[in-house]
């Protein structure tokens, strides 16, 4: 920033805090309180604060109780997701792969049930060993892959000029938005095995997956129909006259389009299903807050509930700000205003 820019916002701050004595005042008292405040938390911080509760446990809150001897696994699974991540706010040189991250992202999820829950020569892990970060991410990836295509062929619905198609998606869309999250989640865990066949069960880990992905694609839909809404009709209109059909002009113009304007809104969704994740410890599973809350269930770490929960809440903070940090480079480069 320019020097003269900062002199300009120092002056400005001047005025407001100190415009007349009653906020000459009110800045002291509210300074004096923020010291002190910062005085305490920094003294409990360095010599009253006991982390073995964390370093400790750092093992538990990363994987759960997934086998130790097969960590590898989901190790292996979240670098891997990372690569990806970087990959596509990066493209790589090679033409190939930039043709191919959406595969690769898509891939993912077959990956993933591969690692975690074994087979073809893995040790088989059940489900109930899933837990802490490792749930967490396996939760808020597969439940994203899967909402992205269905909310945006839910906006689409929503825009045709077919009376029930248009209907049905907005009736959907609507009584998605108007229940609460925890309601779908306990549909999910609890209602869905009473309507399935007998001796047929799904995990329950697919069952929380299945209602994040009927809430979340409802929010998705429209993030995505503020996007078609914002595509001027000419570009359409071009797009028919250079003899392009309805299907060319959706995926070369529509969707494209869409999915570019309605970025900033899609990233606050994956970065709030990565947090409403944390509703999942009241079902059951021990993703990272359940972790949290099943370590100060042990008498050896009662009463250590600040620790955790402010070592909880610095993890959630620091991904959802690289989260938001890779979704603005996007954004930049992008060119989205």
């Amino acid at each position: 920033m320019h020097p003269k820019k900062i002199k300009k916002y120092i002056k400005k701050i001047k005025e407001i805090l100190f415009l007349n004595s009653l906020n000459n005042l009110l800045t002291i008292l509210l300074i004096s309180t923020i010291f002190i405040l910062f005085l305490q938390s920094f003294s409990w911080f360095i010599f009253n604060s006991k982390w073995s509760v964390v370093t400790t446990n750092i093992p538990l809150f990363a994987f759960g109780t997934f086998p130790e001897d097969q960590r590898w696994r989901p190790i292996i699974w979240i670098v891997s997701l990372l690569l990806i991540s970087v990959l596509s706010i990066i493209p790589p040189k090679w033409k190939w792969l930039r043709k191919n991250l959406l595969i690769a992202w898509i891939g993912m999820i077959p990956l993933g049930i591969f690692l975690l829950y074994g087979g073809l020569g893995l040790q088989s892990v059940m489900s109930r060993n899933f837990g802490g970060l490792t749930l967490t991410i396996l939760l808020t990836v597969c439940s994203s892959i899967f909402a992205l295509p269905i909310g945006i062929g839910l906006a689409f619905c929503r825009q045709s000029s077919l009376f029930f198609v248009k209907n049905l998606s907005s009736i959907y869309i609507d009584s998605m938005r108007a229940v609460p999250l925890i309601a779908v989640l306990f549909f999910g865990q609890l209602l869905i095995p009473l309507f399935l066949p007998l001796g047929l069960e799904i995990d329950r880990v697919w069952r929380a997956i299945f209602a994040f992905t009927l809430f979340v694609s409802a929010y998705i839909a429209e993030d995505i129909r503020g996007g078609l809404q914002a595509i001027p009709n000419t570009q359409i209109e071009s797009a028919k006259s250079l003899g392009l059909n309805q299907l060319q002009i959706i995926r070369f113009i529509l969707i494209p389009q869409s999915l570019r304007i309605a970025l900033p809104a899609l990233t606050n969704q994956v970065i709030g299903l990565f947090q409403n994740t944390s509703l999942m410890s009241i079902l059951g599973l021990v993703e990272l807050l359940g972790i949290g809350r099943s370590i100060l269930a042990n008498p050896k770490f009662i009463g250590q509930y600040i620790e955790v929960y402010i070592w909880l809440a610095s993890v959630y903070w620091i991904i959802c700000t690289i989260l938001a940090l890779m979704a603005k480079y996007l954004e930049k480069r992008l060119k989205i205003a």
